[in-house]
């Protein structure tokens, strides 16, 4: 009977301790679950400060010697030993700054010359010499009437003899083509909206209508159609594009007292210096499938599962964003700095690289050899970096060390081809003159409006590749393109256009 009692008293006993067991371990699943919270929250707060407070760089010049910890873990955890850390130290050069050098003023520009007498009679004094300065001086844009006279003849046979007017861009328009191009430049590349171009127009006595400069800017933009679909068979010709996308707001009369989400998806061709926007009304698979229908080589983009579906093309290499992924790593430093700057120090390293290359001009070839020889230690080392310290899944640090590890066959390939950039960079700097542009005109007046503006923006930002002033380009294109044979249409395209005499 006794040692039922003791029997039932331990099984008591044991099932107490599970009961208390069970309730330590949710206790701390729940605190994991709260630390992952907080970490999230405080993340958030930082961002938000940033926004607020605070210019947002993601400009990462690296630790002091002194703010460093003295030991890093390796991979496996173990600690290293001075010497050991020593030898492992990651290298990161800043790049030196350069003195500003004031620039010879271009030959180009007319000059105005001015002679200084001396204010004293310099009468039988020899002349040893001169000194020149040289200052840059502006005299306002001005419009001009250019006025046509055709004479008329009576023939021998009675008929009337006269000269026939030059092709113009907008048949029986007042426009000329210089005038088309000034009013399209400073909207699409000065971001001067069609308003505040009408106050200047009202400064010089000339009064205009906003509905005839829209007609001018969709003129123009009709012109340019076959330039556009000529550029694009160029970058899909390329075999290495980089893609993109951004939003564009637009005007939709089937919404009322709200505009439209368009995006504009972004195509950069490195190689060749060729970018074509391509406007859609959505972000869904449709717009590059259309666009991309055909096309064999390298794609590169950031993370969006839009481009990961391109994974499965067998004529498609796809690489990843180098950029993307540092991204998640400066945004982790407010809730873990040790690790984010240790992961914003490796991933330094890759840039140091590839500056050199550019400074070295390397060939593709070059690259890759050096990318084999230097690069590959460093992105081993960060992996097993990343490997050995997951951190929390929701937390800032654990989703930059998700996003790299998930995509890091995409993200190294870039290693084993010189001509494959580490990054998405060039085609994210050919959005930002559409950046500034919402902020000046808001919004697109409709969807073809917005599809013209694509059109624009695709040729002068392929000028800015090519060093080209989009202004002189644009004006001898829209007085030669009326009559321009279509089977040369490639001739006019911005890489390839030779001013004409005209």
């Amino acid at each position: 009977m006794e040692d039922a009692v003791h029997i039932e008293a331990h099984d008591a006993l044991k099932a107490d301790y599970a009961a208390v067991r069970a309730r330590a371990v949710t206790a701390e699943k729940d605190a994991a679950s709260m630390r992952e919270q907080l970490a999230i929250l405080r993340h958030e707060l930082d961002q938000l400060k940033r926004l607020v407070f605070g210019a947002r760089s993601e400009r990462f010049e690296g630790m002091d010697a002194s703010d460093q910890m003295p030991l890093f873990e390796t991979a496996t955890g173990e600690v290293l030993s001075e010497a050991e850390f020593a030898a492992e130290t990651i290298s990161y050069t800043k790049p030196k700054k350069k003195k500003p050098v004031r620039q010879a003023l271009p030959a180009h520009l007319p000059v105005t010359e001015i002679i200084l007498e001396p204010q004293v009679d310099t009468s039988g004094l020899v002349r040893m010499g001169q000194e020149v300065s040289e200052t840059l001086d502006y005299v306002p844009g001005q419009l001009r009437v250019i006025r046509r006279v055709r004479p008329k003849y009576v023939s021998e046979t009675g008929g009337v003899i006269i000269a026939p007017l030059p092709a113009r861009p907008i048949d029986k328009g007042i426009a000329e083509p210089s005038l088309l191009a000034h009013v399209v430049i400073e909207k699409y590349v000065d971001h001067l909206p069609v308003y505040r171009q009408l106050q200047r127009f009202e400064r010089e006595g000339i009064t205009l209508s906003s509905s005839t400069l829209g007609d001018w800017i969709s003129a123009s933009a009709d012109l340019l159609k076959p330039l556009y679909a000529a550029l694009q068979d160029e970058l899909l010709d390329s075999g290495y594009v980089q893609a993109d996308e951004t939003p564009i707001q637009v005007q939709d009369l089937k919404k009322t007292k709200k505009t439209h989400r368009g995006y504009y998806w972004v195509y950069n061709a490195p190689l060749q210096g060729l970018v074509v926007m391509d406007y859609q009304r959505g972000r869904g698979r449709a717009g590059p499938s259309t666009f991309l229908d055909g096309y064999e080589g390298a794609l590169q983009s950031d993370g969006y599962a839009v481009y990961e579906s391109y994974d499965a093309h067998p004529e498609i290499t796809t690489y990843n964003c180098m950029a993307h992924a540092r991204r998640y790593f400066f945004d982790a430093q407010d809730s873990n700095p040790e690790m984010a700057g240790h992961a914003l120090k490796e991933i330094g390293v890759l840039y140091d690289i590839e500056r050199q290359l550019r400074e070295n001009d390397s060939s593709p070839e070059e690259r890759e050899r050096e990318r084999q020889e230097k690069a590959i230690p460093t992105l081993k080392r960060f992996k097993a970096y990343l490997q050995a310290n997951p951190g929390l899944p929701k937390s800032p640090w654990g989703k930059a060390v998700f996003y790299s590890l998930a995509r890091w066959e995409k993200l190294t390939k870039y290693t084993q081809d010189g001509r494959i950039e580490i990054d998405n960079n060039l085609v994210e700097n050919t959005i930002r003159p559409i950046a500034i542009g919402r902020k000046n005109y808001l919004f697109a007046g409709s969807h073809n409006a917005a599809g013209r503006a694509a059109i624009i923006y695709s040729l002068v930002s392929t000028c800015k590749k090519h060093s080209i002033n989009p202004f002189e380009w644009l004006s001898d294109v829209l007085a030669r393109i009326p009559t321009h044979p279509a089977k040369q249409v490639h001739d006019l395209l911005p890489h390839r256009w030779e001013k004409s005499n005209m």
